[in-house]
């Protein structure tokens, strides 16, 4: 039976690129001229330390991050921006967590919606992915043209296409 697999990744690779693509921009800008900027990776966390000299700054250096990541191919929704930066004597410090895998509750609400879509094809939670099995190929292209239009937050990958 033809399956694929819908999962959430980031590749460690792209991430670091586009962290060190974004250091070198921000050393070349001018409104970061004698400015105190780090940018620390951790790639067994997926977590991004930043800190800026102030609040400002820092949604600048967040906005450049994400763009470069973006042409890096990481989708702008990987990163998890949510939490306020704080001030830490005299700089700005934020975490930045980077959404790598699918959780629980993501897989749970990909399989109801799909089940909801009302198509011919089962889905499974397998760890931190969700196979998705049908009789025919061209229900399951209808699953992944379904779930590009969901809005879930998280950026999907549809990989290991089998028929």
């Amino acid at each position: 039976m033809p399956s694929f697999d819908i999962v959430s990744k980031v590749d460690a690779q792209a991430l670091e690129n586009a962290v060190n693509v974004t250091s070198k921009e921000i050393t070349n800008r001018f409104d970061f001229k004698n400015a105190h900027v780090g940018i620390d990776l951790d790639k067994k966390e997926f977590k991004l330390k930043l800190e800026t000299d102030d609040d400002m700054k820092m949604r600048q250096l967040v906005d450049v991050l994400i763009n470069r990541a973006h042409k890096q191919g990481i989708a702008p929704e990987a990163f998890d921006t949510a939490k306020d930066g704080f001030q830490s004597g005299k700089t700005w410090k934020k975490e930045v967590q980077v959404r790598n895998g699918l959780k629980q509750e993501d897989a749970k609400k990909i399989v109801k919606m799909i089940k909801e879509s009302g198509l011919k094809v089962q889905a499974s939670i397998n760890e931190d992915l969700v196979r998705v099995t049908g009789k025919k190929i061209d229900d399951l292209q209808e699953v992944i043209q379904a779930a590009k239009g969901w809005d879930l937050g998280i950026p999907l990958q549809y990989e290991n296409m089998r028929s």
